[in-house]
């Protein structure tokens, strides 16, 4: 740890320690919904002025040890403010779940210490220069990483800051919000640079030169998108009417207590009451059914449960019903059994899923299980070498404590009645921009989120969610109807702006005419283009340092 031999050392820690707030300040201050993302463009400059001076013209024994503490009492203050609210989630006991905050932030803070520390070595080795280009290869790849593994947390990726101002970020069609990462990291290094050439030179010249190209930075992309927004005019090819259900039914003393048909036929008496007119589109939040426990899908064309829906259906011609399920397959045989199956006491398999159905009057019922599952709470992450070590540490919220089954590949939902292709997403899924795309390239022509977003209350957790879903209808051109248990239900056009929502904690509907669209976004082809770039970059310059080290040894050695 930091080792302070003089007063003038402590003096200058005391320094670095409000440099580390005042990046936490700023960085937190920038995130949705309550901020300012523009604080996001120099948020990250405080941090990289201490590692330089820390590095440079500090006395402080173990640097790295001194860099690492601070950036982790930084992004942990962030980590805090921003997704604090993980403590509202309760155990069975109806306490609040510290392990549900404690652990995400304590995680996800050192992650982010670790990028820095990684680019704090490179930098020493490497110089300034490449230290820059490789923090900011090495951020993306990390938040890229992030996107992907079991452990798998975005919520604060970079590019989220701007989710509820959709004005500034049109060309998210483009980039998508990876993009919007790259930018902010772009600016926050050349802001830092500006301002080191300052202080090396105190050259006014310069200074001008580089503050007008970090306005130009900021400036441009902007520009671009509000063009691109008064600009927008794509034709939709039809449209359906979209009635969203919001049950608001509380996730811990009613979803698993309430009896199933008590449930469905509130669920259903909400929809009747508000059926005015012809709906296409019936859609049901996150795990509306059963309640407590599961459908079996071998057993769907006879479950009372689904069969009632049907019934509904009858009486309301050329309607679709699409909610979210609580669903279960049985296998007989070993062989059948998938790396997320359990054992039961008769010696059966069974798969757990939290799906996503469509439901038609004489049809098959459709399923979708969800792909992206949330840590701790849905997958054990790396069961394998975890749990030996934490036992079954599953946070148990009233449902399963088991890792649920993923289908592999998106699924879409057509029906013969109208033109409407949706994507079934379901709540966390909403969250990943390359991953909501492959709905879309499966022929989706709008996107129907259906969440349960009441585990935490009247919390930032909610809002954040659904201003996330914002940049998702960016990125793809697609509009959306979202059906949340508790709220916030809304619909969200094209460009990301929100047309009509409900109140949180209401028990009611939104109906909402959706316009369908079909033309590919270039970011829905193209993905996380920048991310995958990046990963190139940082191997390159890995091997750079590798040579390097390798010529330098050889010199040595003669």
């Amino acid at each position: 740890m930091p080792n302070f031999e003089t007063p003038i050392s402590y003096a200058f820690f005391m320094k670095y320690i409000i440099l580390s707030l005042l990046s936490a300040i700023l960085l937190s201050i920038s995130w949705p919904t309550y901020g300012i993302p523009f604080f996001i463009f120099f948020a990250l400059v405080p941090l990289l002025i201490l590692e330089h001076d820390i590095t440079k013209f500090s006395s402080i024994k173990n640097k790295g040890w001194a860099i690492f503490a601070l950036t982790y009492l930084c992004f942990m203050i962030w980590n805090i403010v921003t997704t604090g609210w993980l403590y509202g989630a309760k155990n069975p006991d109806g306490t609040n779940s510290l392990f549900a905050v404690v652990v995400p932030v304590m995680l996800n803070s050192l992650f982010y210490s670790l990028v820095f520390q990684c680019y704090h070595w490179y930098k020493k080795a490497q110089g300034t220069y490449f230290g820059l280009v490789f923090f900011v290869a090495i951020w993306m790849v990390f938040e890229k990483f992030h996107l992907s593994w079991e452990l798998t947390w975005p919520w604060l990726n970079l590019g989220n800051a701007f989710a509820d101002y959709p004005k500034f970020i049109q060309w998210y069609d483009t980039l998508g919000s990876t993009g919007g990462s790259f930018w902010i990291l772009i600016v926050n290094v050349y802001a830092f640079y500006t301002l080191r050439i300052w202080e090396a030179g105190r050259k006014q010249k310069s200074l001008i030169i580089n503050s007008a190209v970090l306005i130009c930075f900021i400036g441009l992309p902007m520009i671009i998108s509000l063009v691109k927004y008064e600009n927008f005019n794509e034709k939709p090819i039809g449209s359906v009417n979209v009635l969203m259900l919001q049950p608001e039914l509380n996730p811990y003393t009613e979803k698993y207590s309430k009896d199933s048909l008590t449930i469905l036929n509130d669920l259903l008496t909400l929809a009747e009451t508000s059926s005015k007119g012809q709906i296409d589109y019936y859609l049901g939040p996150e795990t509306s059914l059963p309640g407590f426990g599961s459908i079996s899908e071998t057993g769907f064309e006879q479950s009372e449960l689904l069969n009632k829906v049907k019934e509904f259906l009858v009486k309301h011609p050329k309607s679709v019903f699409a909610t979210g399920i609580s669903s279960h397959k049985f296998y007989k045989n070993e062989s059948e059994k998938t790396a997320t199956s359990y054992q039961t006491s008769q010696g059966i398999f069974v798969d757990s899923y939290n799906s996503a159905v469509q439901i038609i009057p004489n049809q098959k019922v459709e399923v979708y299980h969800k792909g992206k599952l949330v840590p701790g709470v849905e997958i054990f992450p790396y069961v394998n070498v975890l749990k030996p070590l934490l036992g079954d540490a599953m946070l148990n919220l009233g449902g399963t404590v088991a890792s649920l089954g993923i289908d592999k590949e998106r699924k879409v939902f057509s029906n013969s009645f109208n033109k409407g292709k949706i994507a079934p997403i379901i709540c966390y899924e909403s969250i990943y921009g390359e991953f909501t795309g492959e709905y879309v390239k499966k022929g989706a022509n709008f996107l129907g989120i259906m969440t349960n977003d009441s585990w935490w209350g009247v919390t930032q957790g909610h809002q954040q969610l659904m201003a996330y879903a914002r940049m998702r209808a960016i990125e793809t051109r697609r509009e959306i109807a979202r059906s949340a248990n508790s709220g916030i239900s809304a619909h969200i056009n094209a460009r990301g702006d929100v047309v009509s929502d409900t109140f949180y904690g209401d028990k009611t509907t939104l109906f909402a005419k959706v316009n369908l669209y079909n033309k590919i976004t270039f970011y829905t082809k193209a993905g996380d283009l920048l991310s995958r770039i990046c990963i190139f970059v940082l191997g390159f310059l890995l091997f750079y340092n590798w040579i390097k080290k390798f010529q330098n040894r050889k010199k040595t050695v003669k």
